[in-house]
This record gives structure tokens, C-alpha cells and sequence, in this order.
């Protein structure tokens, strides 16, 4: 229920647009209004809220204090209204839209490259996605689902296994002499590329090597394995990065396993959704896609390093 004292849209827009140019006659020109709808728009606004949004100076409006302290409000209102109606008109008229979030790498280098195969099964359902670093909490998100790294479902959460987190050792070919992979105290003297969100990764091989990792872990750090894959293709060093993220660059030569051992960490790729989703016809074709006979092709091909 709208309250007495909360603007409308007419009066914001006609407000903004007054701030904006200074006069209601070029505001009611910006809007196709005229110059009196705009008066009394203002007028109806200040009113409503028990200040002076303006001072009528030589017939200029400039904006008072509370006008200044007003304006920024009402054009990140307006803009956030004009983003609604675009997603709205981006569904295209479909009425199936899954809400998905996903880590924007495996977004990216992963999902993003399949979804012409789900489009196929499903041209009715229109994604809205999104990125995520973590688990949402469907209790306050509105989103339908969540491809993310878990251990165990979330509370309120059901939780699909997509497939493990396998870990390899990529590099440039011009890094590796002699097309050979390298042994880890080798590596070690390489500048190791950092992911600054998983700073562990490096420590967690050396360590699973029986290697110091204090005097090793060393080199530049990016915030997203898509980063680190870029630094890792421009020579800067060598990555670890999941085996998913990899694969595009190994097929096409632009890296190279560095390493003839890879690791599998204990957070597997999940689909993440509460229960209300299962009523969702989109979200139920997109796991149907994702878990059933007719799932996309494996997320890794077989990646071998060469002798």
C-alpha cells in the first residue's frame, strides 16, 4: 500500500527532469508534457512531502537543500524502474525465465559455450544469470538455482552433483622446454600464478608433494581463474587452475599441462536450489539437461600431458 507521503512516478519525473534543466517548460518539453502538468507535479510533490524542493528564482528552478538530498534517490529509482522494464522486455514475451547464479568462470568457460544444446530442448525458457562467489540464501535471494562449490547442501537448499574439482598445472608452451611436463620441485622455480580468492591452491599441491611451500609461493595475483588463464597464456608463468576452466586453452594448444599429476579438492560442483524450484517448469528442464539421459557432453574432455 502506497503511503500519503511517497512520490509518485509522474512527480519524480517531473521532479528529476526540473533539476535537470532548470525550468518546468524544458522539463515538460523533455517529458511531452506541458508546462503546467509540470508546475502541478511539483507543486503536488512538495506538498506531499512538507518541504521546498526548489527555489523559484527569475523564473529558474534551483534545487534547495532537501532537493539536492532528494535527487540522487530519484534518479537511482527511475533507473533501477528502466532496468525492471528492460529485463522484463528481454524475456521476449516467454512466461518460463530461470534465475540462475553461477561462478562466472565456470559461467563463462563452461555452461555459457554448452547452452545452445539446453536452447535446443527448451526455446521457450529465457535465462536471467548471474554471477556468484557464493552460496546463496534462497530465503532472501529470488534466484532459482545456483551452480556453485559445496560440500553439503545449504539449510532450506537441495544440492545435484555436477562433477568433481580437478586441479592441473597449465602454462604457455613456451614455457616448457622441450614440450616435456615438469616435475614440482621444477615448477617451483617458475613464477607461480596466484588466484587472490584461493590463495591456498599452490600451498595445498606443494604440500600434497611433501615440498616447503613457504619459500615457493610466488607471483602475481588475479582475482578469477579467468584472469589467471589470460596471465597463463601470456607467459607470466604457470597456473593451477580447475581442469574445466583449462580445457578450451588445451584443446587448442594455446597452454599446456605443466604437470603430469593433478589434485581433486573436497568442493565438487553442485546445482544448488531450494525446494520451491521443483514447481518451476524452466528450472525443471534446465536440471533435466544438466542430470539426465539427455545431459550435455562430459564438462572435461581426456586431457593427457605430452611425453
Amino acid at each position: 500500500m502506497r503511503h500519503a507521503y511517497t512520490p509518485t512516478l509522474p512527480e519524480l519525473q517531473a521532479f528529476v527532469q526540473a533539476a535537470r534543466t532548470g525550468t518546468a517548460t524544458r522539463a515538460a518539453q523533455a517529458l511531452g508534457l506541458t508546462q503546467s502538468a509540470i508546475s502541478r507535479a511539483l507543486t503536488t510533490l512538495e506538498a506531499r512531502l512538507g518541504v521546498a524542493l526548489f527555489h523559484r528564482i527569475r523564473q529558474r528552478l534551483v534545487l534547495s537543500d532537501a532537493g539536492r538530498a532528494l535527487l540522487p534517490e530519484a534518479e537511482r529509482m527511475l533507473a533501477d524502474l528502466d532496468r525492471a522494464a528492460l529485463t522484463v522486455m528481454s524475456f521476449g514475451g516467454h512466461r518460463d525465465v530461470l534465475r540462475l547464479a553461477v561462478l562466472p568462470t565456470f559461467a563463462a568457460l563452461s555452461l555459457i559455450p554448452r547452452l545452445s544444446g539446453f536452447a535446443a530442448l527448451a526455446p521457450q525458457v529465457t535465462l536471467d544469470m548471474t554471477a556468484t562467489l557464493t552460496p546463496l540464501d534462497f530465503d532472501r535471494d529470488p534466484r532459482d538455482a545456483a551452480i556453485i562449490r559445496a560440500q553439503s547442501p545449504l539449510r532450506g537448499a537441495r544440492m545435484d552433483h555436477l562433477a568433481e574439482e580437478r586441479l592441473v598445472v597449465v602454462a604457455a608452451p613456451g614455457l616448457l622446454p622441450d614440450a616435456h611436463v615438469l616435475e614440482d620441485g621444477e615448477l617451483a622455480k617458475l613464477p607461480l600464478l596466484q588466484q587472490a580468492t584461493r590463495p591456498n591452491l599452490w600451498l595445498d599441491w606443494f604440500l600434497n608433494a611433501g615440498l616447503d611451500p613457504i619459500t615457493i609461493l610466488r607471483g602475481a595475483r588475479f582475482e578469477q581463474f579467468g584472469m589467471v588463464l589470460a596471465a597463463a597464456r601470456a607467459g607470466l608463468g604457470v597456473a593451477l587452475v580447475p581442469d574445466v576452466f583449462a580445457a578450451p586453452d588445451l584443446a587448442s594448444g594455446a597452454l599446456r599441462l605443466a604437470s603430469a599429476r593433478s589434485m581433486t579438492t573436497d568442493t565438487p560442483y553442485v546445482l544448488s536450489y531450494p525446494d520451491r524450484s521443483l514447481d518451476i517448469l524452466a528450472f525443471r528442464h534446465f536440471r533435466d539437461w544438466m542430470l539426465g539421459p539427455a545431459a550435455p557432453p562430459p564438462l572435461v574432455a581426456d586431457m593427457r600431458p605430452m611425453a
